[in-house]
């Protein structure tokens, strides 16, 4: 049953090598366009995006965001912002002060830009283009948001490097519907035994993909990743930028 747009959505993997062939303008905009179809809360479209096309913003971006070289070698690099400062102007039009900096129009903003970049990254992908974000930008975020002129009530998420793709990637298997679709009531004690059988999965993938091939398996991964604090100036740099999550 699955159709084209279904195709595309579950075969996506992560692109970080690309042709020299350019995106054109009007394909650029298309895909931008697509990604402001993506569902907002209240249609607050609380975000921006910053093509960064300039070689030397471009350089400091991949420095700062744990030199990962394909932000210097992908034709398109976009920078997706959550957007609180766009509305602070809609407010002032109306006299009204808003409260932008709550916790719940914080998710907001956050929620609205992830969905909006997800619309573009599958787009992208339907023009025959391959992508991957860029979380790395966290690392930096202050430095980052002086670089392309941030404002406050604005802070970058994540980048976005678009291209023609120069490598095929195997698509890495998803966690079984079983472990994430819950009916009527959540369910956990399934969960060793789907895990069990998933890292089994995962450990014959990571075993045998073409490039980066290693012995681990998604918990082991995970409880690496997850055993540690990460990215602790996030909260002091929000606050910077106006965000007190109240």
């Amino acid at each position: 049953m699955a159709n084209e747009t279904i195709r595309v959505m579950q075969n996506h993997c992560s692109i970080r090598k690309y042709t020299k062939d350019p995106i054109p303008k009007n394909h650029l905009i298309e895909i931008i366009k697509a990604a402001q179809g993506a569902a907002s809360s209240n249609f607050v479209q609380a975000y921006s995006i910053i093509l960064i096309t300039d070689p030397d913003k471009r350089q400091k971006i991949a420095t700062l965001g744990n030199n990962q070289k394909h932000v210097n070698e992908c034709p398109v690099f976009l920078l997706f912002c959550a957007d609180m400062k766009r509305l602070e102007y809609a407010g002032k039009k109306q006299d009204v002060d808003i409260e932008y900096d709550t916790l719940e129009n914080f998710i907001v903003s956050v929620v609205d830009t992830a969905i909006m970049a997800q619309n573009a990254l599958t787009a992208a992908e339907s023009l025959g283009y391959g992508g991957c974000y860029i979380g790395g930008v966290r690392n930096n975020p202050g430095p980052i948001s002086e670089i392309v002129g941030l404002p406050d009530k604005v802070f970058p998420l994540f980048g976005m490097c678009l291209g023609v793709p120069a490598e095929k990637q195997e698509v890495k298997p998803r966690l079984p519907i079983r472990a994430i679709l819950h009916e009527n009531e959540y369910k956990e004690d399934h969960y060793p035994q789907v895990l069990d059988e998933y890292d089994e999965i995962m450990n014959a993938y990571y075993l045998s993909r073409s490039s980066n091939n290693r012995d681990s398996n998604w918990s082991n991964k995970m409880a690496v990743f997850l055993s540690a604090k990460r990215r602790m100036h996030m909260r002091e740099f929000l606050a910077s930028k106006g965000f007190h999550l109240k």
